[in-house]
This record gives C-alpha cells, structure tokens and sequence, in this order.
C-alpha cells in the first residue's frame, strides 16, 4: 500500500509550507498604516520613568527597533500573558510579532471568560 507514505508526505509538505518566511513586500507598495483600533492596545507597557510608545511595524528585532529597556519591558509582558509553550516572546523578533502575541493571548483570556493578568489592562 502506498497510502501512509503518500499521507505523511502531504502531511510533511503541509508543515514546511506553513514554516516558510513570510514574503517580503514589494518595494513600490506603501507601509500599510496601523488601522486606529490597534493603536490603543499596540502600546509598551509604562514604566514608572517610561511614557507609553507605539508598537514599530518593522521587521527588524525590536532591540534594535525600540530601547533594550523598553522591548525588555514588551518582552515580559509576553511571557506573563502567553499560554503557548514556545511564544514568540523574544527581543530578536520583530516588535509587532511580540505585541501581536499580546493582543492575541489577551483576547483569549477575554474569550475564555477568565480574568486576564495586570499586563492585559495596559
């Protein structure tokens, strides 16, 4: 029978394909805008000295893109708000990617009609 080969096979290009980088945008398109109703969730979590700052839409990593305090800060609050075993809660990540995962995890909370921890209320 050839069926479990051919199975794991699509199983197997199935995965890879989902593991590819995502596509680089064309040159002559323009930087999307952040739509308004991310704006007030995309925001680093204030320090007690630290006044909130948007989330960058950059895809080079957010310790370069944002202070090393500062994507630090946005890092922690990943991890505190996550229920995935392996977040993309990392300062060599992309801002947006690790803000993304925030909002995400927080709307699960949300959804699941649990309460969510203090770093969802920033």
């Amino acid at each position: 029978m050839t069926r479990p080969p051919l199975l794991a096979c699509l199983i197997l290009g199935g995965l890879l394909a989902a593991c590819q980088p995502r596509p680089e945008p064309a040159a002559s398109a323009p930087a999307p805008a952040p739509s308004p109703a991310r704006e007030p969730e995309a925001r680093l979590p204030e320090g007690p000295d630290m006044a909130p700052q948007p989330v960058p839409l950059d895809e080079r990593p957010c310790r370069e893109t944002l202070s090393e305090t500062a994507s630090a800060r946005l890092v922690q609050r990943c991890i505190a708000v996550s229920p995935a075993t392996r977040p993309p809660c990392n300062a060599a990540n992309p801002c947006d990617l690790v803000q993304g995962e925030i909002d995400r995890s927080c709307a699960m909370w949300t959804r699941d009609g649990e309460t969510p921890p203090k770093e969802c209320q920033g």
